[in-house]
């Protein structure tokens, strides 16, 4: 099986994901700054770096390796375009240039649904991470999720009867299925099976309709 490096593994996602790809006997190395490696699952190897300097970790990522990027700011919301540049788009910037210069395998970027009414700035940032992703010319895959509920993630519940209504009417149903909610158990499963299944070639993006069918026993 591939090894997998993760960025941004002590995060809401990346916790559980690494967790997952361990207990199915894959080889992970997540990469950390120094004083965080206590927050990794257990039977990950920790590498100590910055994840906006691919210098610091680039030669830590095994050749051939699959590369998890999950690099992001916490809770976004439009008052953070300032950090969506410099964290967002400078982590992405960093780890398409250290897995170009390892020699990685297969690339999954987690990005955003789009288009959508608001959180431009976060969107736009998450496009161009694709971009570069595309650019770097490394079969890669893309997830597209929306909202992630998930522990401490519920308030968009509040939201179901709303979708549902929308799903109702033909020209908003395929706005609501593409913003739609999705479970952090669910990007997990996707995940885990994007990493079991790299595409060949190309980008293979995957949107909430396929999120949401993803169960892979996580």
């Amino acid at each position: 099986m591939p090894r997998i490096f993760v960025t941004g593994g002590t995060g809401y996602v990346g916790r559980p994901l690494i967790a997952a790809l361990i207990a199915r006997g894959f080889e992970v190395r997540a990469l950390v700054r120094r004083g965080s490696e206590t927050r990794l699952p257990t039977g990950v190897t920790a590498v100590i770096g910055d994840a906006l300097d691919a210098s610091t970790f680039a030669s830590a990522i095994p050749a051939r390796a699959t590369l998890v990027h999950l690099v992001g700011t916490p809770h976004p919301n439009p008052r953070k375009a300032a950090e969506f540049e410099r964290v967002d788009l400078a982590s992405i910037r960093a780890s398409v240039t250290a897995a170009v210069s390892s020699g990685v395998r297969h690339l999954v970027y987690v990005s955003v649904a789009h288009p959508a009414p608001v959180m431009e700035a976060y969107i736009a940032v998450r496009i161009q991470g694709e971009s570069m992703v595309q650019a770097s010319g490394i079969p890669a895959t893309v997830v597209r999720p929306w909202y992630v509920l998930g522990p401490g993630h519920y308030w968009p519940l509040v939201l179901v009867p709303l979708y549902a209504v929308l799903r109702w009417f033909p020209s908003t149903r395929a706005g609501a299925d593409r913003l739609g909610l999705v479970t952090r158990r669910q990007m997990v499963a996707t995940l885990v099976q994007a990493v079991q299944l790299p595409p060949a070639h190309g980008v293979t993006t995957l949107e909430v309709p396929q999120i949401r069918r993803a169960d892979g026993g996580v």
